[in-house]
């Protein structure tokens, strides 16, 4: 059995880590190399980077910055934020990074996601979704983009299945209702998309405790879940999460 990823998140805005709830009200953490360095150093598996207000605002992704956290740490590393053509994407794998994750611009331009697929391959094009519940759809949860400014009307679940066929690698399920609120990864969208594709489905958003992953890894068979407020806060360690996921029977790459 594949081991299953734990994944810390950067979410970087003017040069420094954040963290809101439900993308609002973020406060200030610190460096995101000292952090990155941190994490890469603890044990996580992957490390993803969000230069989180680049599509709202419409510029380029700090490249200088990924070139920084790619060169200090030992991991793969996913970057995503500002990243509007083919050309974007090569830069930011040519400043470090393993993977490049596409969200409202995906929306806006699907093709894209062909494109960088058929550019650098299909493992290096991860798709990021924020969902919200929502009656308008079939599945119940309908596509945010920029940031959850602006609803889409496009079900989550078949937004999922059709971004796979374009190219997409992996899929980050990025639950809006549940960000930043530590009660528990969104199990139910999260299941309906691992059930619905045949790549790897990254949980996100809601993670307070080791035992939301154990639970996301059971219940909603997700292959990595993505940890940020719980771990920066320092109330929980990479260590921490991974010898309760090894309790529960749930292979992980163990890093001591």
């Amino acid at each position: 059995m594949l081991t299953k990823r734990v994944i810390p998140c950067l979410d970087v805005r003017n040069g420094r880590v954040t963290k809101g709830v439900k993308f609002k009200n973020n406060v200030d953490l610190g460096d995101p190399v000292e952090m990155a360095v941190r994490y890469s150093d603890g044990g996580a598996d992957e490390l993803v980077f969000y230069d989180i207000t680049a599509s709202a605002e419409r510029r380029p992704i700090d490249i200088g910055m990924v070139e920084a956290v790619a060169k200090a740490i030992r991991i793969p590393f996913a970057v995503g934020g500002g990243i509007s053509s083919v050309e974007d994407m090569e830069r930011v794998i040519l400043a470090g990074a393993e993977k490049i994750s596409v969200n409202s611009l995906a929306v806006r331009n699907p093709d894209i996601i062909a494109d960088g697929a058929k550019a650098f391959g299909a493992q290096c094009i991860v798709l990021g979704m924020d969902p919200v519940k929502s009656d308008k759809t079939a599945s119940g949860y309908e596509i945010t983009t920029r940031g959850f400014r602006e609803f889409t009307g496009m079900d989550a679940v078949e937004w999922a299945k059709r971004a796979v066929e374009l190219g997409a690698g992996e899929i980050v399920v990025n639950s809006v209702d549940a960000d930043g609120t530590r009660e528990g990864f969104e199990l139910n969208i999260t299941r309906l998309i691992a059930e619905a594709v045949d790549v790897p489905v990254v949980a996100s958003g809601g993670a307070g405790k080791p035992e939301h992953l154990v639970s996301v890894f059971e219940k909603a068979k997700a292959d990595a879940a993505i940890v940020a407020g719980m771990t920066h806060s320092g109330d929980y360690t990479i260590s921490d999460i991974k010898s309760a996921m090894h309790a529960a029977g749930i292979p992980t790459r163990m890093s001591w």
